[in-house]
């Protein structure tokens, strides 16, 4: 018999409970994060367990830091946020390298880690790890989450923090006992809003004044330019202005390769006139670059003659290195918004550079029957025209792509600039690849970089991703032997790698399709195969080991000292 008492509503309901690991995976859903790279391990189980009814995808790679270079790769090309994912001990201290060259190239990531359960902390518990301690000094903030319930407000925090400002990486620490805790259901709070860019007007007038009365005035481009998404705000700025323009190596791509005052790269292996465009130069109008040594050579005698104009979102960067007689601290959209020059007479300035660009221009018919590495990368960016992305290694192919291959804008040039990390290019291409799948992806790298995240071609395999990869294999340390060739007597230590395997057939013991390319007059059909290939394919390109990049700039030299070695 039912009574009226009965089918009152009850009181006194146990609120709706959820997990914090359930919780981990709606932040980072509210987020919109579509894809997130992991390895799983006991102290990150209960968050694996929660991902299988995720919205977004994850990508399984073969090794922590695969996941960390391709969520870094994921966020240079789109902009947001990359998302990694490891268990406590190893898994976390794998990120390690990943997290640290997202500090030093100002990439927003997110690194999420499991932990031992609070309790263990602190004593030394099976794969306990300190990773907040581990990665304080590479991280903009980091967090150890104690209560599932402010799992919420921890995540929304974690993203603007990684994104805002001068973006970088931020880690969370989530014990395991904190993912399987149940809590109320509870809302999410909106992410923070950045606050309104205030420009200081004196600042910005006295920046047009030395601009117009400049009499050779340069343009010099860092990776500030993609960061800020400011590309079209620089290039209508140099349109304006006709100002001469040259690049860090993480600002490629920033201005047309093709416009007439873009003079290229500058640096330790930069070109000639850009360099000398440098040391001639009365005003330096720096626009998101940080003045970095392998950039600078010998900084008391670079750019010796120039005023210094200084635009950069973090005030830290400006005159940290070289005083700024203006200093603008902006986001460089709303600086060169702003800023609105009377034209400077440069007409003779603005020929000089041209000219010294065509006259010291690369020529590409090395003598001799080797395939020529500048030679084949030119033709396979050209190719690839307004799609080419490369994913880039570290060493001699990584200078060689930075000269002479053709960029249409800053997110095309994906490279570990200041950590200089081997091993980045196959999951950072595989982050790009997934970030622009219509774009023609191409990892270029060498067998000594290769070598170190060589197990991401089962990734590549598993999830059918048509990455193109070309393998420069000179069978050496090629930087290395080139320094110990030039500085140290050619007193050849430990760069052999003639014991390298057949990669051909390594890439095909992974089901990656792969061919060999060791003739000059076979390179155009190989780089025609490689694009036009449906899945993901290797291209092994054997070259002469003797091969140096070149200009170089001595260690420790003046950009003036540049060594120009072969034609």
């Amino acid at each position: 018999m039912t009574t009226a008492a009965s089918t009152l509503p009850k009181q006194n309901a146990t609120p709706a409970t959820v997990t914090g690991a359930r919780l981990v995976v709606e932040a980072l859903e509210r987020q919109g994060v579509e894809l997130v790279f992991g390895y799983p391990g006991g102290a990150i189980m209960p968050v694996y367990d929660a991902l299988t009814s995720a919205r977004f995808k994850h990508i399984l790679v073969r090794h922590e830091q695969g996941a960390a270079f391709a969520a870094d790769a994921y966020a240079r090309v789109t902009g947001k946020a990359g998302v990694c994912l490891a268990t406590s001990g190893p898994g976390a201290t794998n990120l390690v390298t990943g997290i640290a060259n997202a500090m030093m190239d100002s990439v927003p990531l997110v690194a999420i880690t499991g932990n031992v359960a609070s309790p263990l902390m602190g004593t030394d518990a099976f794969q306990e790890i300190d990773i907040l301690g581990v990665t304080l000094p590479i991280v903009k903030h980091s967090w150890i989450v104690r209560d599932a319930a402010d799992i919420p407000a921890v995540f929304a925090e974690a993203f603007h923090v990684a994104q805002s400002g001068r973006p970088g990486p931020v880690l969370i620490d989530l014990p395991k006992d904190v993912q399987v805790a149940a809590v109320a259901a509870a809302g999410f709070p909106p992410s923070p809003k950045e606050p309104a860019q205030r420009l200081d007007p004196a600042q910005l007038r006295r920046a047009e004044s030395a601009i117009s009365a400049a009499q050779r005035p340069l343009l010099y481009i860092g990776g500030g330019v993609r960061i800020a998404n400011a590309t079209q705000d620089v290039r209508a700025f140099a349109r304006a202005t006709g100002i001469p323009a040259v690049c860090t190596l993480q600002g490629l791509g920033a201005l047309p390769p093709e416009w007439p005052g873009n003079l290229g790269m500058i640096g330790m292996h930069g070109l000639r006139a850009a360099n000398e465009a440098v040391q001639q130069t009365d005003l330096l109008i720096v626009l998101g670059a940080r003045f970095d040594d392998r950039a600078t050579g010998q900084l008391a005698k670079f750019a010796p003659h120039a005023r210094v104009i200084h635009i950069d979102i973090d005030a830290a960067e400006i005159s940290k290195l070289r005083d700024a007689q203006i200093a603008i601290t902006s986001d460089l959209r709303s600086a060169l918004r702003a800023l609105s020059p009377r034209p400077p007479k440069i007409d003779a300035w603005r020929e000089q550079c041209i000219h010294a660009a065509a006259q010291h221009a690369f020529r590409y018919d090395a003598p001799g029957e080797d395939i020529y590495a500048p030679a084949l990368l030119k033709e396979l960016s050209e190719r690839a025209g307004d799609s080419f992305i490369a994913a880039c290694d570290v060493g001699q192919h990584q200078m060689w792509v930075a000269q002479h291959c053709r960029f249409s804008t800053p997110h095309a040039h994906i490279t570990s600039g200041g950590l200089g990390a081997m091993g980045y290019g196959l999951p950072a291409g595989i982050g790009a690849k997934l970030a622009q799948p219509d774009a023609d992806v191409v990892v270029v790298s060498g067998d000594g970089s290769f070598f170190m995240n060589i197990q991401e071609l089962a990734t590549l395999k598993r999830y059918d991703i048509p990455l193109k990869i070309v393998l420069l294999d000179n069978s050496s340390l090629g930087l290395v032997r080139q320094w110990q060739e030039l500085f140290f007597d050619e007193n050849y230590s430990e760069i052999d790698l003639s014991d390298n395997p057949d990669f051909v057939t390594v890439a095909r013991a992974f089901g990656i399709d792969a061919f060999r390319i060791s003739k000059r007059e076979d390179v155009s059909a190989g780089i025609e195969r490689l694009l036009a290939a449906a899945g993901p394919c290797l291209a092994h390109v054997v070259i002469d080991p003797r091969s140096n990049v070149w200009p170089l700039v001595p260690p420790g030299k003046s950009n003036s000292d540049m060594m120009h070695g072969d034609p």
